[in-house]
């Protein structure tokens, strides 16, 4: 039989506030455990919890940037269950009446095309707390640090067909919060994850199989795997006459397996009800006027400007479009060279690319300023250096050694463009090679590569490629 998956995620995106959505305690990362917790996040009785403003910012800033509607009055609710890290017995949450309904977001799949994926709302709620378990053997303890840290919770439609297309849609939402400077889209420490609902059924019903829904997945290839595995193992399932259990399961990156951690609650056993302690959230007009001229160029709108504006492919428009940070450092690098926006985007996306990912920096930390950068490119463009030799500079520029004028002038790297010299040198190859003539002049054509490259190396790379090509074929004519 031949199965269709479907899948549909929960981001969750914990915004970027100093404090938390119903108190004044910091959400900065890193800090000893309870050192951020106050009354209200220990779920003091008495305590009333305060709405952070700027979660309704960045909730509306979201659901504009992705055509959602927005609720101009929206409700929150507690939503009742026991966990060790959850004092109050309840996380405050929405239910029926979310700040952000529905909407829509098109995804790039990795043979470049475009799927619409449906948005079916986010709600804006607290975190609860954290269990440990490693510092304490035979014992858990509890860090209440994270309760009460702000996080959106993006729910899609069931939309996506595989796993890739899961990821896809995972990175889409990770590029777009960050440019929108409502989440830092930090996974390493649980800014930005999901839980994945999956389910297969037979190809061409209509009617969804069970489902089940994989917890916490905080990185891009643990989603891929993930959903994987659990694809296989809900068709193992099926196909040997089982049925799928609705249930919640863990993904052990360790063990490559996934398990089951609790049958899958339903709504209604959480028991949801308005929180009494907090009014309705009313927006206005223009509130959310005030916030839609806050939002930046999002990433499709400056994707299509780079294939347009500067004559790029789709594919180096999406990547250097993959972050602000990115595309504005490819902007700088053009805007300070003077060049070809091209050269500009195989090398931010080539060399500078490869030597962040070597020593694990953003952008923003690169060795090589965008101004550093142009400079290099400029002495390409004018002929100074070849594009192999300016590789060696740009190493040097990285490892500190100076601008790429001061490496050139110190290393003798200038490139040979007198054509006399070049010929002599030329001459001394060909007449080392008596064979190679023969044979190339014999009908091997391909022997042309092998002077090429004898005479680069005569000249350690400094000549000229153009001219070395275009005097090889007088020579050997």
């Amino acid at each position: 039989m031949e199965w269709e998956v479907v899948i549909g995620l929960e981001i969750h995106a914990q915004l970027a506030t100093r404090s938390k959505i119903f108190s004044s305690s910091s959400t900065a990362y890193g800090a000893q455990p309870n050192s951020q917790a106050n009354l209200v996040d220990l779920g003091y009785p008495g305590v009333l919890p305060v709405l952070n403003g700027e979660v309704v910012k960045m909730a509306v800033k979201f659901g504009l940037a992705v055509n959602c509607e927005i609720a101009r009055r929206s409700v929150f609710a507690r939503k009742n269950y026991f966990y060790p890290d959850l004092p109050k017995g309840y996380q405050i949450s929405q239910f029926e009446l979310p700040i952000v309904g529905r909407g829509e977001i098109y995804i790039t799949l990795d043979d470049g095309s475009r799927k619409r994926v449906g948005i079916t709302r986010a709600h804006l709620e607290e975190d609860a707390g954290k269990s440990l378990h490693e510092e304490f053997q035979g014992m858990s303890g509890i860090d209440l640090n994270r309760a009460g840290t702000p996080l959106l919770e993006i729910v899609s439609e069931p939309d996506m067909r595989s796993a890739a297309e899961a990821v896809a849609y995972m990175k889409g939402m990770h590029t777009l919060v960050r440019y929108l400077e409502i989440c830092d889209g930090n996974m390493q420490e649980g800014s930005f994850r999901c839980d994945a609902n999956v389910s297969v059924r037979p190809k061409g019903q209509e009617k969804y199989g069970t489902r089940t829904e994989l917890k916490n997945l905080n990185s891009f290839r643990f989603v891929e795997k993930a959903i994987n595995l659990e694809v296989e193992r809900q068709i193992d399932v099926l196909e040997s006459g089982g049925k799928v259990v609705q249930e919640t399961r863990l993904y052990d990156s360790a063990k490559n397996e996934t398990r089951t951690m609790r049958l899958k609650e339903e709504a209604n056993d959480y028991r949801y009800f308005p929180d009494p302690d907090l009014l309705p959230l009313l927006i206005s007009e223009e509130e959310i006027e005030a916030v839609r001229s806050t939002l930046p160029e999002l990433p499709d709108e400056k994707r299509e400007r780079f294939g347009s504006e500067y004559k790029l492919s789709d594919y180096d428009a999406r990547v250097l479009t993959t972050s602000r940070e990115m595309a504005a450092y490819f902007e700088a690098v053009v805007e300070a060279s003077g060049g070809e926006p091209k050269l500009a985007a195989n090398w931010v996306a080539g060399e500078l690319s490869a030597g962040l990912n070597r020593s694990g920096m953003e952008i923003g930390d690169s060795k090589v300023s965008a101004t550093a950068l142009a400079g290099l490119l400029k002495r390409i463009a004018d002929h100074t250096i070849s594009g192999k030799i300016a590789k060696e500079v740009f190493e040097a520029m990285w490892d500190g050694e100076g601008d790429a004028d001061d490496i050139i002038e110190k290393r003798g790297l200038r490139q040979i463009t007198d054509s006399s010299a070049i010929e002599k040198i030329i001459d001394e190859v060909i007449a080392a090679n008596p064979g190679q003539l023969e044979q190339y002049r014999g009908g091997k054509d391909k022997l042309f590569g092998f002077f090429v490259g004898q005479v680069m190396k005569a000249t350690q790379g400094k000549a000229n490629p153009g001219q070395v090509n275009q005097l090889l074929k007088k020579k050997l004519a």
